[in-house]
């Protein structure tokens, strides 16, 4: 991997490269554009290595900048993708973005801006905005999706919209709780361009090539229904029959679907699924509608209705029902993301509404109870308006949660009348056994 190389005379704008071992000049090469909007594109790109050395793609990753706008970062894409274009032999029909959460929804609006890229490689993130798809721009949509995330019932929406629209799309969902897919969801987006490209006639048909992946592909809905999940192993066939249909015969693969589809246990799963994904909508619903008015009439009295509803969520992530344990992780991933969306939009305004966001901040507390970040910025941002007994509440708050740095807590941002009053020292010495300060409590 080479990092750092200049775009053009501007230090800021700089990407980071790899080519597989096996590059060559004396042929075309698909490029696939790896996007991180938190300034990470170098681990980014490190995270796809392993998968582009097994599949032949050169890897490229833009250094996105945040303080700047959506247009001035597409310029910059649109600004390295002529420069690798023109440096290296890569195949002008395969170029390809890719980016997890921020980054690929950045992603997604890159074929939309940008001439000249089919396709998309979407983990964890739907698509930016649907209402700029243009059936004159059609591009290939691969989005990868854990069940456990909040997008999950998003990305299943927008296959349904992309169907609409004619644009070829999968959506390859995965298990557990992690983050990251790993190596072989990555390299599965990979095989999906190159099939595309093959069915499109812009490389040769390889049938070996196409016979590995598809086994591979028909044991993964093998082992699904060995173990019961009737309706990944149903969505996987699904997957594969917009994969493989322009490269080789699905008839016998089809008619397998047709009889999983006819089963009493999969018409079950297929029920309770829709059911929590109808429960989930409601709720979904419900929180949107609360947050939204309590912040905008600073109703702290809900605190103790969102304590609620974060019980009841939980109920379901430990309860004995995979698809509502499924939805209770989706339901915590959502309240937390529209939290941390309606913070951002406070913190960009002009005149930032600080009851808004202290609001927000003792919100967060209570979605994200094991974050310390939240506590502390209700410490600070309460004692700069002098109320020292909300601080004093959650300094001992964020101390019974086991929070150990004591230089930090001294070093808290507009906290120093706070610091030397005698019930911040005692709360400190009681879970640090010494404060720094010596309390000294007024006789009279």
């Amino acid at each position: 991997m080479v990092e750092d190389l200049s775009v053009n005379d501007s230090t800021e704008n700089t990407y980071s490269i790899y080519v597989p071992k096996q590059f060559s000049m004396d042929k075309k090469w698909p490029l696939l554009m790896v996007f991180d909007a938190e300034g990470k594109e170098k681990s980014a790109l490190s995270m796809f290595v392993m998968a582009a050395e097994n599949e032949g793609y050169v890897l490229v990753a833009p250094k996105l900048v945040d303080s700047v706008s959506l247009t001035k970062n597409m310029v910059m894409t649109s600004n390295t993708i002529q420069k690798i274009t023109s440096m290296l032999p890569i195949h002008g029909d395969r170029i390809y973005v890719a980016g997890e959460d921020s980054g690929g929804q950045f992603a997604s609006l890159v074929p939309v801006l940008v001439k000249g890229v089919n396709g998309v490689m979407s983990i964890g993130a739907s698509l930016a905005n649907s209402e700029l798809l243009n059936m004159k721009r059609s591009f290939h949509f691969v989005g990868i999706v854990n069940k456990e995330n909040y997008n999950y019932p998003f990305m299943l929406a927008d296959a349904k919209l992309l169907d609409k629209y004619k644009f070829p799309n999968q959506v390859l969902i995965y298990d557990g709780n992690g983050e990251w897919p790993g190596v072989s969801y990555i390299q599965k987006g990979m095989q999906i361009f190159t099939l595309d490209a093959m069915g499109r006639k812009w490389i040769s048909k390889d049938s070996t090539y196409i016979e590995k992946v598809y086994l591979e592909d028909l044991k993964k809905v093998n082992q699904l229904k060995s173990i019961g999940d009737l309706l990944w192993a149903e969505h996987h066939m699904t997957q594969m029959m917009s994969m493989y249909g322009a490269l080789k015969n699905m008839d016998s693969l089809r008619s397998v679907q047709k009889d999983l589809r006819k089963s009493k246990e999969y018409k079950a799963m297929k029920r309770a699924e829709n059911a929590a994904f109808l429960k989930e909508s409601m709720l979904k619903e419900d929180y949107q509608y609360y947050m939204e008015e309590d912040i905008y009439t600073y109703n702290f009295n809900n605190l103790g209705w969102w304590i609620y509803q974060m019980g009841e969520i939980n109920k379901f992530i430990s309860g004995s029902k995979p698809f509502e344990i499924q939805m209770g992780h989706r339901l915590n991933g959502f309240v937390n993301a529209m939290a941390e969306d309606y913070v951002s939009m406070v913190l960009s305004e002009e005149v930032i509404d600080e009851d808004a966001l202290a609001f927000l901040y003792m919100l967060k507390t209570i979605l994200e109870p094991d974050n310390y970040e939240f506590y502390l910025k209700t410490i600070s941002l309460s004692a700069k308006n002098d109320d020292f007994g909300t601080s004093l509440f959650y300094l001992e708050e964020l101390l019974k949660k086991g929070f150990k740095d004591k230089e930090k807590l001294y070093a808290l941002e507009d906290t120093a009348l706070l610091r030397i009053t005698p019930e911040f020292n005692e709360i400190v010495s009681k879970y640090f056994n010494n404060a720094r300060y010596d309390i000294k409590m007024d006789e009279n």
